[in-house]
């Protein structure tokens, strides 16, 4: 809204300063701090607001350490990333751009799944939440509207980056004059690293592979969309290891958007140019913002925990942005953490029944899943392989950890820019 205020204001009465909303670095900027104000600020207010309501987690005894201390303790903090992040974007962002709304859709959509689970859980007494079935058929719904948004809309485009060699050698890359729709995703590690879904079935007719592969483009954001807001709702097992990790995967995001949608670095990078992607910035600088000042009360010990109304929204952006900048298939190295953490929680369940199925008596292969808490995991347990560390790791030394794995991970989804 400002956005359109300041541009008026420009554009009519030439306001000295007025332009300055025109420039994405301003607004990305602004929308950070602002941002991350809502989430220090108000996030008090919301987590008094919760105490009052007596919105508390409930805890079981697992036999992990301080584990207990935790009952109690506000849920449902995620409404303060929510409400950090679209504050922003309506306010500084251009709300006719695609992408924009994309986003804004996942984040009110992902944001509404994840608060009836979390009401039925607290207010409701249910333990179980909103039914597994519910949720996928939620994550589905929303993989859905964003592969439609991606392949119908005429505001979607790419623009193709053909490489010009001179002696073996990159001279420069030129890139079309038109945009052009396109389901190709960024390959990391590769030199011409370009594939379109519709050469994944090269044994049909040019008319029938477009069909198909808008197909497979569907049914992969389905996956991911769902793969990845399961994996950050696994991930928020510990204080502020949830939101850490989501704001370091900003981090990288944003900067692979930002190279995305400028020319020339995108020409220097050798990678496609998305016309009209700038906005993402704009959003992903709201979305670390909010990340981090929700750290501020959910660091440990957290005063606040997200709930699924935090961890499913912030898997669930990450997804879709990922999807949005193409490259989607960067995801299993920049979110190696929540993909460890699902992981985890799968060998753990199969390796069971299919011992039990063999032996009569299932076996473990961790002392307990998700990954994280195996750390926490006292002493050894019978029928488990592997039984380190057999002191407990302290909480903030398990979630700094992952944070140093994350940022790490990150670095090599920066490198694979350029190492191909």
């Amino acid at each position: 809204m400002f956005y359109y205020l300041f541009d008026y204001l420009h554009a009519n009465f030439d306001i000295p300063g007025s332009g300055v909303v025109k420039y994405v670095s301003f607004r990305a900027i602004a929308a950070l701090i602002l941002s991350l104000s809502i989430s220090t600020i108000f996030g008090r207010k919301i987590i008094n607001r919760l105490q009052r309501m007596q919105i508390g987690e409930t805890v079981r005894n697992l036999g992990l350490e301080g584990q207990m201390q935790k009952k109690g303790t506000p849920t449902m903090g995620g409404v303060i990333i929510i409400l950090a992040i679209l504050i922003p974007c309506l306010l500084l962002g251009r709300l006719e751009n695609i992408y924009m709304i994309m986003m804004l859709i996942t984040t009110v959509w992902l944001g509404c799944i994840g608060f009836l689970d979390d009401y039925i859980k607290v207010i409701k007494k249910d333990k179980e939440g909103l039914h597994g079935r519910f949720k996928v058929f939620g994550q589905v719904g929303l993989g859905i509207i964003v592969a439609a948004i991606m392949f119908f809309s005429p505001n979607v485009v790419i623009r193709e980056n053909a490489e010009v060699m001179h002696d073996g050698n990159i001279e420069k890359v030129v890139y079309s004059q038109e945009n052009v729709k396109s389901t190709k995703t960024t390959i990391p590690f590769m030199k011409n690293n370009n594939l379109d879904y519709a050469d994944l079935i090269p044994f049909l007719k040019d008319s029938a592979k477009q069909n198909v592969g808008w197909i497979v483009f569907v049914l992969l954001t389905i996956f991911i969309v769902i793969a990845v807001s399961n994996g950050a709702n696994l991930t928020d097992g510990l204080d502020g290891l949830a939101a850490g990790s989501s704001a370091i995967i900003g981090i990288i995001l944003g900067i692979l958007a930002y190279v995305s949608s400028h020319v020339e670095f995108a020409s220097y990078l050798s990678i496609m140019f998305i016309p009209e992607s700038e906005e993402l910035v704009v959003f992903i600088s709201a979305f670390i913002g909010a990340t981090i000042g929700f750290l501020w009360y959910n660091a440990y010990p957290a005063q606040v925990f997200m709930g699924d109304t935090g961890s499913l929204t912030i898997g669930g952006i990450i997804a879709v942005f990922a999807i949005a900048i193409h490259k989607e298939l960067l995801i299993p190295i920049l979110c190696g953490i929540f993909l460890v953490e699902s992981l985890s929680v799968i060998m753990q369940v199969a390796y069971f029944k299919v011992t039990k199925k063999r032996c009569g008596e299932g076996m473990r292969i961790f002392k307990m899943t998700p990954l994280h808490h195996h750390f926490q995991k006292q002493g050894s347990m019978l029928n488990t392989m592997i039984q380190r560390p057999f002191n407990a790791v302290p909480e903030s030394k398990i979630v700094v950890r992952f944070w140093l794995i994350g940022i790490v991970l990150g670095a090599i989804t920066l490198v694979t820019l350029k190492l191909r």
